[in-house]
């Protein structure tokens, strides 16, 4: 399977994209109601957390923190939730978020790689990165999320 890689340009400093990717408001926001829950440290447990088919507190997805550096990277690696798949311990990814400076933008990037063979959510993660990081986008920049339709 291939690493999944989107790069995003956003109108904003990287330090206020961030505060997006680890704030209870900005997870909420961007990542459908679900607000992600570390310490941040690595090595330790993180999951993103929110409404879904086993309630509030339906765990969406889950992993290990692998970096961790404020405004520039967070890596980590991705289990769908258990409500999701059966086997969804078996089911790792990596995920690598990346700011850099651009100009007065930040350039966003975002890789999913080491895809097991077979992985069931392959297909579905493919369409939905360049969702989330449009709705990212857009929440940055204007403090509106897209309207999916859902």
């Amino acid at each position: 399977m291939l690493d999944l890689k989107y790069e995003f340009y956003i109108n904003a400093k990287p330090e206020k994209v961030w505060e997006v990717f680890i704030s209870p408001e900005g997870t909420k926001a961007i990542f459908f109601g679900c607000v992600l829950n570390s310490t941040f440290e690595i090595g330790s447990p993180y999951a993103y957390v929110g409404p879904g088919s086993e309630g509030d507190e339906t765990v969406h997805v889950y992993g290990e923190v692998l970096a961790f550096e404020p405004n520039l990277k967070m890596s980590y690696t991705e289990h769908p939730g258990p409500s999701y798949r059966e086997n969804h311990a078996e089911l790792e990814t990596r995920v690598t978020l990346t700011l850099d400076v651009v100009g007065n933008c930040t350039k966003l990037t975002l890789v999913n790689d080491q895809w097991p063979e077979n992985h069931p959510s392959y297909e579905s993660t493919q369409s939905s990165w360049p969702m989330i990081l449009s709705n990212i986008k857009s929440y940055v920049e204007t403090g509106e999320t897209l309207d999916f339709g859902w």
